[in-house]
């Protein structure tokens, strides 16, 4: 499409008007009118080679946003020059040539109508020219100086006509030849402008290519250069396929233009693009409704720098604020819950209904763990942890400063969106939230509610809610602007966001597999208590019980049978364990797994013979979530505390502690089973890093060297009291 170097292919403007928008000629088309607005949307670029990918569905309509790409029935993939021709201009670059075919291949094998446009018939015979003049010119000198050293030959400029003539026979072969790996058939098309301006040369040409697709034959167009004019030099090529871009959107033929070449992104460009990926530049119709989400973080970034700036008691006004719009907009954020739940019935599973669902309830509990962040944000930006004197005169602090922009990204959780956003208040960070379509009506709101808290202090735009169809791979690949993304929702979602994340840190953990065990010591009023909680209480929570150990000496004791009972009275379903089953004639179904987080009413339960086994049981099939021991026997307790490698080890208590708000931190973004930063509950001090601050007086480092005149002290100094009040 675009070179700086060499261009074989389209001379001119018509010539790309008339084939771009082609994809869609046996549609019903419509007359579209690309706003003005669409040229100042278009992202300026530098002279470097691009692919350009026009698709169309079947009822000539452009697609309006990346995500309907995939929909593309025909694909009309039109390669630049540089993207086929090596840097040097003399010969193919064959590696990309092969990716792209197979890019192309596996396209139409997916029965999409693909056409592929390419240059480098000029630059494949070039090479070939090249070669024969320096075998002519070596016979030649070896002939007439009868040695056998051959001096350096001079190579004439080759005229591109007869380059493209040398080389358009090699140049289709090879497209034979790999096409074919593919079991594809493809099929050479030479055109000159002069052909679209011929009505009966265009109705032939029309008719000829309708006719390849449908026989599933790839068309391969190429300027005819062994006979059209040279390139014109210099000339606005970026300008000359913007234009015929938008043209094309006119007719009802979508656009994308992308880098052909740039390792990072060069790779699977072509069905990157078909699978809406945020690769190149979209042509669309459609005005953006908002600010885009590189925008939104831009303006994250800038309003968490000011919230970082406010006076302690400031931050905490706000959420004090948004604490109270909580339970005074109670009403309208209810009704807005009720849309989420009519819409999601039927299409989401009873355990992610509940998250979804809010309650007056709920709201209360928000707003009072609102306060309790509140409380404690008023000594957490700006916290000296440690003071050192180096030299005189040259004070060492290591304060706290907030980490700067996060992302979060949560599923069926819209009590989430406030905690989160008190949160990153409190800790003076900027926020970008990306919530699941299923709590549209409800994020709305409360983000509403979050800006109105935050307008008290003019930091609005510190919390951004992302309502564009970005993608969250493409979010994750956002890291000059995001500096920390935070996962919320099922074990597939953090694996998926932990796989797509480049170069930004994923904190959050991808199971929630607890553990209990039973130990031999145990009460059996607490046991039954226990289980009936950690695992009967919130179902569908990450901590909440998902293995049941219970020790070989427990089996057929009132213990074990009052346990079974309570299982059953509260219907939960139950996996045995391959010892557990080993143990019954009649047993329940085997589990298929040992590490499965069920987040329902199933539990697997396993059989150990001693503390020892059930440790070593965690740590191969659990998730370093939580954990935990019933026993009266403190010295095996203590044992276990120490022994099981988890972010919450918990002694004779619930699984379900394992919470922000039940820990006193006020809320928590989520919980961290990584071992670097932070682990457990992650509340506010998981939002913060350090800086360093020192203080001198012309202090430079040769001073210190042998022979200068300071010497180090590095003297430990008094760290200002919190305040804990």
């Amino acid at each position: 499409m675009l070179s700086q170097v060499y261009r074989s292919g389209f001379q001119s403007v018509s010539f790309r008007q008339r084939l771009l928008p082609w994809v869609q000629s046996t549609a019903l088309s419509r007359s579209h009118r690309v706003q003005p607005s669409a040229i100042r949307h278009v992202r300026s670029w530098s002279n470097i080679p691009f692919i350009t990918v026009p698709l169309s569905r079947t009822h000539g309509k452009s697609f309006a946003h990346r995500s309907e790409l995939k929909h593309a029935k025909r694909i009309v993939v039109k390669l630049g020059s540089a993207v086929v021709t090596r840097g040097d201009e003399c010969g193919l670059a064959l590696g990309r040539l092969a990716s792209i075919v197979e890019q192309v291949s596996v396209l139409q094998n997916q029965g999409r109508e693909m056409m592929l446009v390419t240059s480098g018939a000029v630059a494949f015979g070039k090479q070939r020219l090249r070669h024969e003049i320096l075998l002519s010119q070596s016979v030649r000198q070896a002939l007439h100086s009868g040695q056998n050293q051959l001096k350096e030959m001079a190579i004439p400029v080759l005229e591109a006509r007869a380059c493209a003539a040398a080389g358009q026979s090699g140049l289709m072969a090879l497209y034979e030849a790999m096409f074919t790996q593919y079991s594809i058939c493809a099929a050479q098309i030479l055109v000159t402008n002069l052909d679209f301006h011929d009505e009966q040369k265009r109705r032939n040409l029309n008719g000829t290519l309708h006719e390849l697709l449908r026989m599933n034959i790839v068309p391969i167009v190429n300027t005819n250069d062994a006979v059209v004019p040279p390139a014109e030099p210099n000339s606005d090529l970026q300008g000359v396929n913007v234009k015929a871009a938008l043209w094309a959107l006119q007719g009802g033929t979508s656009v994308v233009i992308a880098n052909g070449t740039h390792p990072k992104v060069s790779g699977h460009v072509i069905t990157d693009i078909v699978e809406g990926k945020k690769v190149g530049t979209f042509f669309s119709e459609v005005k953006p409704a908002g600010p885009t989400v590189e925008q939104q973080g831009e303006m994250a970034r800038a309003g968490g720098r000011m919230l970082a700036t406010l006076e302690p008691e400031q931050r905490a006004e706000i959420i004090h604020h948004l604490a109270d719009l909580l339970t005074d907009q109670r009403d309208e954020i209810l009704l807005a819950n009720k849309k989420d739940l009519e819409e999601a019935e039927g299409r989401l599973a009873a355990p992610l209904l509940k998250r979804l669902s809010l309650s007056t309830s709920k709201l209360n509990s928000l707003a009072i763990g609102l306060r309790q962040i509140a409380a404690s944000s008023q000594d957490s930006v700006g916290r000296v942890l440690r003071r050192t004197r180096i030299a005189k005169n040259l004070e060492l602090e290591q304060v706290t400063v907030p980490i700067g922009v996060l992302l979060v990204i949560f599923e069926s959780r819209p009590d989430c969106l406030p905690q989160v956003a008190a949160l990153a208040i409190a800790s003076g960070n900027g926020l970008l939230l990306k919530g699941g379509k299923e709590a549209t009506h409800s994020n709305r709101i409360l983000h509403l509610l979050a800006q109105e808290a935050l307008s008290i202090h003019g930091v609005k735009e510190a919390i951004q809610l992302v309502n564009t169809r970005e993608e969250v791979e493409d979010l994750c690949r956002l890291d000059k602007m995001i500096d920390l993304i935070i996962p919320r929702g099922s074990s597939q979602l953090v694996r998926d966001i932990q796989k797509a994340a480049k170069g930004i840190p994923v904190m959050g953990h991808s199971e929630g597999i607890c553990h209990m065990y039973v130990d031999s010591e145990a009460s059996v009023d607490k046991a039954t208590r226990l289980v009936r909680d950690s695992k009967c209480e919130y179902p569908a929570a990450c901590n909440a019980l998902e293995t049941l150990l219970i020790h070989r000496d427990l089996l057929r004791t009132p213990l074990f049978d009052q346990i079974i009972d309570m299982l059953r009275v509260e219907q939960v379903k139950i996996h045995a364990g391959p010892k557990f089953a080993s143990y019954l004639t009649f047993s329940p179904s085997e589990v298929k797994s040992l590490r499965t987080e069920y987040g329902d009413l199933e539990l697997c339960i396993e059989v150990v013979d001693s503390v020892q086994e059930a440790i070593d049981h965690i740590h191969k099939y659990g998730s370093s979530h939580t954990d935990v021991i019933v026993t009266e026997n403190e010295k095996t307790a203590e044992f276990f505390l120490q022994h099981v490698d988890s972010a919450c080890v918990f002694w004779n208590a619930s699984t379900r502690f394992s919470d922000g708000y039940r820990f006193g931190l006020g809320a928590e973004v989520g919980i961290s089973t990584s071992r670097i930063h932070a682990r457990g509950p992650v509340g506010l001090e998981g939002l913060l890093t350090t800086k360093w601050l020192l203080r001198g007086q012309d202090h430079v480092v040769s001073d210190f060297s042998e022979h200068g005149s300071l010497k180090y002290l590095h003297e430990n100094l008094p760290v200002p009291q919190r305040n804990t009040n």
